[in-house]
């Protein structure tokens, strides 16, 4: 029973997190915060009563025969995961260090520009009289300059590391693994479609909210926040449709016996993926479409049938292929303009490059606090904008300047640990485990979502970093099936 909790709070997670507007709002992610919580809290619940002797309420979530390949439960075991661990708790311990009052003699040696600032502050915001009795030394200074603003960020870090470990501790079958997908892909694909009808039909609307959008944003309050959550939607779609017995059994057909072959669901899973594409092209989100573009390449050139000789994948290039010649049909003029105006943009990203710099270079060991940018940035702007600059148009040069070189390390070798050790499990596995095309298509999402945050703000958008941190967990559990298999098999043989 608490399994199926469990279960039926993800899928409402997953499809609560794109619908409330990309969750922007500090109510929307206060709640997936407190789903997040449940869920932990359930799981620790579950794990305690499993592990009781001789408990009446000991019920096994899985079955206790020797699972089939459809059956097998994943228990993430054997993964160094002590090292993953050590490098999300000290960039979070880094994080709280900068919210934490700290002797001005500390704070003078870990940032002296920081100690400077706030010395500065201090002396100015004093009372003005003649009579100044207390020594600088004995101030307490926080790094973070906005504190609050940093216990909001520090709070969802920590609830999204609280999420990664569940999804890689919670015990499930391969078949909720695929209903989670597939979940994710009707989301997607809802998206796409009401986003093409607002467009479209001139309504023009997003849900209640009193503004109109002029391109395809389904839910999202922003062209950008969507096209990333598409960019990774679509290659765990693409893999998924590739793991499906019903392609796996005509993969070495002729094309047209394999169009033959193929029943109802694959063909409307096609037309889905086909959707969730036209739905990025008419966001007109330049630096998406690139991402799409280069991401399908990488698709057509791990899909492809290396037995058969075949350079890249053909399938995908003919899904891609229908979906342009079906956008171009509509009308691409709106999108193709945009592409004129590319430099412009650049230029404008550029000012906001080199403030931002100029932060990373006035904090560079432990920045200005996480979560301090829309704060921060006003001192540092050297051109006029109207309105208020809430993001740096890089996930990953705003992230540099406020947590600096230390916490931007941590999450570097963090990253380059995980992605090769998805690669190179994800390699291991047989060419005939369906599986291993999910991981291929949820690390190529992966990817796609981060080169598109090198021009854009995504991972900061909580419905993204909610499906980014749900592949991560999906695909290292794939890419660890192999070894999982061969020490149950070693397990199963020391027994007998």
């Amino acid at each position: 029973m608490l399994n199926n909790i469990i279960k039926l709070i993800l899928i409402i997670l997953l499809i609560f997190t794109p619908l409330a507007f990309g969750s922007v709002e500090l109510w929307a992610f206060s709640l997936v915060e407190l789903g997040i919580l449940l869920l932990i809290v359930l799981w620790a619940i579950q794990s305690f009563i499993l592990r009781t002797p001789n408990s009446e309420l000991r019920t096994p979530s899985f079955p206790l025969r020797a699972p089939n390949s459809n059956e097998r439960i994943h228990a993430f075991t054997h993964l160094p995961i002590n090292a993953v661990a050590v490098f999300l708790f000290l960039f979070l311990f880094l994080v709280l260090i900068q919210m934490i009052p700290l002797p001005s003699g500390i704070v003078k040696i870990i940032s002296p520009n920081t100690y400077a600032l706030r010395h500065s502050l201090t002396f100015d915001l004093s009372p003005l009289t003649s009579s100044y009795t207390f020594e600088p030394s004995a101030l307490n200074f926080q790094l973070s300059f906005v504190p609050f603003a940093t216990r909001i960020e520090f709070f969802k870090w920590l609830t999204l590391s609280g999420l990664f470990f569940f999804l890689l501790y919670w015990r499930h079958s391969n078949k909720d693994l695929i209903r989670l997908i597939r979940i994710v892909m009707l989301v997607g694909i809802a998206e796409s479609l009401y986003g093409m009808l607002e467009l479209f039909s001139g309504h023009r609307y997003i849900l209640n909210l009193n503004m109109q959008a002029s391109a395809v944003t389904g839910t999202f309050i922003n062209r950008n926040y969507f096209a990333g959550y598409l960019l990774m939607v679509i290659p765990l779609s693409i893999g998924y449709f590739f793991s499906r017995e019903a392609f796996q059994g005509s993969r070495f057909m002729g094309w047209r016996q394999r169009l033959s072959s193929l029943d109802g669901k694959t063909l409307l899973i096609v037309f889905g993926i086909i959707l969730m594409i036209l739905g990025l092209l008419f966001s007109a989100s330049r630096m998406g479409i690139i991402s799409l573009l280069l991401s399908f390449s990488l698709i057509s050139f791990l899909f492809r049938e290396s037995q058969r000789g075949q350079r890249f994948s053909k399938t995908t290039v003919l899904i891609f292929g229908l979906a342009f010649l079906w956008a171009a049909w509509i009308g691409l003029d709106a999108v193709i303009s945009r592409f004129f105006t590319v430099s412009e943009g650049f230029e404008e990203r550029w000012m906001f490059w080199v403030d931002t710099f100029q932060i990373f270079k006035t904090f560079p060991l432990i920045g200005s606090g996480l979560g301090t940018f829309v704060h921060v940035f006003p001192m540092y702007r050297s051109f006029h904008i109207r309105g208020l600059v809430t993001h740096a148009e890089n996930d990953f040069l705003q992230l540099l300047s406020e947590v600096g070189l230390i916490g931007i390390g941590l999450l570097l070798i963090l990253f380059l640990f995980l992605f090769f050790k998805v690669v190179s499990g994800i390699r291991s596995l047989s060419q005939r485990d369906s599986q291993k095309y999910i991981g291929m298509g949820g690390i190529v999402g992966i990817l796609a979502l981060m080169f598109h945050s090198l021009v854009e703000r995504n991972i900061q958008i909580p419905a993204n970093a909610f499906l980014f941190t749900f592949i991560w967990a999906a695909v290292l559990k794939i890419s660890t099936k192999e070894t999982r298999e061969t020490k149950e098999t070693k397990q199963t043989k020391q027994t007998r």
